[in-house]
């Protein structure tokens, strides 16, 4: 019986996960397209997606997690009566409203902030400046269409439909394929843009996906619909919206600021280095997928289960995760390790740039299987609404032992590069053990309607 039960739960946390793992592939796909074909045109302008991915998620996160909080929200409200759709619209339509709010605030910061932190950050004079100044600003013109996005999967997640928002960000994706050659190279009338036009690729894929996501949203014909009606700022709401965010948020943009300025410190090794390091976290992104896949939908199923009154069966459903997670991981790692040579030399044919990927990969391959199982955590500590530990765990990973080490080993030890990947690995492993720590103390199954 109890192996019954362990099947039917990771049948269902599967069930949950597998469609939010391909959507998460296919939105990694977006910057790897990018890197493929500017890795055509040089290790200057392959480093401009690298550089402008640390930026854009410190000043994304601000929003993404409110969406975050909606998730959680939806889910224990579905959790708790699947059948009160009136409670589920509403609060569709609260977070649809922050989320529209975020997304123009985002769009500003970013597009007033991109050189102050291109200058931070180091970035090297020259094309790979010029080619991450273009991208960058482009990149943010697009954040309303993102949100858009957002806000479709934030809905319909919540409620345990997970593949709508997957066939949207697939026909997404397959825009960005298309139009990625053609803006960059340049076909019939439209002339060879270079950086700037995998950027606009981007844009006009990003535009149509959003425009399928508000027609999905308003229209109501998947299960939950957001109202005009149901957009007036209610304090309660908000305010548990914010409990939940803003930690969340606070603890994510610290955090990926700490990854900017680690991103600081590569750009001081030179191009082949950013160039190295950035399609290392692409491929390694790739991986990240189960794990990241696993733990929304850790998140989803907990909340649910904790809407339900079911403690035990959220604690069940993330340790589930925890197992398959770990094997997904395990598994991909080992091929990374084995091949990553050669897929290094799928991206950019320059020596120097494969020497410094390689070496990468032996040290964060085991870092990312340590990630895995931490990410799974905060999946669980995300369904229950518990954010705040969230924030300090992700606070003291980046500021607390990641920076200081990339810069003591690389500087203090002359390890050179290779200390920023020591860096990485060792963040990692004591993060994650911290985490289930504080997951088996339990704090995390709380139901927010009960």
């Amino acid at each position: 019986m109890k192996s019954q039960e362990h099947t039917s739960l990771s049948s269902q946390l599967m069930r949950i996960s597998l469609p939010i793992m391909v959507s998460n592939l296919l939105q990694t796909l977006y910057t790897m397209v990018d890197t493929y074909f500017l890795g055509r045109l040089g290790k200057e302008a392959i480093s401009a997606p690298s550089i402008t991915m640390n930026i854009s998620n410190f000043i994304i996160v601000f929003g993404t997690a409110f969406s975050i909080a909606g998730t959680t929200m939806i889910s224990q409200a579905y959790g708790a009566d699947k059948t009160n759709r009136k409670r589920l619209e509403f609060l569709a339509s609260q977070v649809f409203f922050v989320n529209v709010i975020m997304s123009f605030v985002v769009m500003v910061l970013g597009t007033v902030l991109a050189r102050p932190m291109i200058d931070l950050m180091q970035v090297p004079s020259g094309l790979t400046y010029t080619y991450t100044l273009q991208y960058m600003t482009i990149t943010f013109l697009t954040m309303p269409f993102l949100f858009g996005d957002f806000v479709l999967r934030t809905t319909l997640q919540g409620v345990g439909d997970s593949l709508t928002p997957l066939y949207v960000q697939a026909t997404a994706v397959g825009l960005n394929i298309l139009l990625d050659p053609i803006f960059i190279f340049g076909w019939g009338p439209i002339p060879p843009l270079a950086v700037e036009g995998a950027a606009w690729a981007t844009f006009i894929a990003r535009s149509i996906s959003c425009t399928v996501s508000m027609i999905l949203l308003f229209s109501g014909i998947k299960r939950v619909r957001v109202r005009f009606g149901s957009m007036k700022p209610h304090r309660p709401t908000l305010s548990l919206l914010v409990r939940i965010g803003l930690p969340a948020s606070f603890g994510q943009s610290i955090s990926s600021l700490g990854f900017a300025v680690i991103q600081g410190v590569v750009n001081s090794f030179g191009p082949a280095v950013i160039a190295a390091f950035g399609i290392g976290n692409r491929i390694q992104s790739i991986f990240h997928m189960p794990a990241y896949g696993i733990s929304q939908g850790v998140a989803i199923l907990v909340g649910k289960k904790l809407g339900e009154g079911d403690a035990d069966g959220a604690a069940s459903a993330a340790k589930r995760g925890m197992l398959i997670s770990g094997v997904f991981i395990t598994v991909g790692m080992s091929l990374v390790v084995l091949f990553g040579r050669y897929v290094m030399l799928f991206f950019v044919n320059d020596l120097e740039v494969v020497a410094h990927g390689t070496q990468l990969f032996y040290f964060t391959a085991p870092s990312v299987v340590f990630f895995s199982f931490y990410t799974i955590v905060l999946g669980a500590f995300q369904g229950g609404g518990e954010t705040r530990p969230v924030m300090i765990m992700n606070i003291v990973r980046l500021w607390g032992l990641r920076v200081p080490l990339c810069y003591i080993l690389p500087l203090v030890f002359g390890l050179g590069s290779q200390g920023i990947w020591m860096a990485m690995l060792l963040s990692n492993m004591l993060v994650a053990l911290w985490s289930l720590y504080l997951f088996h103390r339990g704090s995390w199954k709380v139901s927010l309607f009960a």
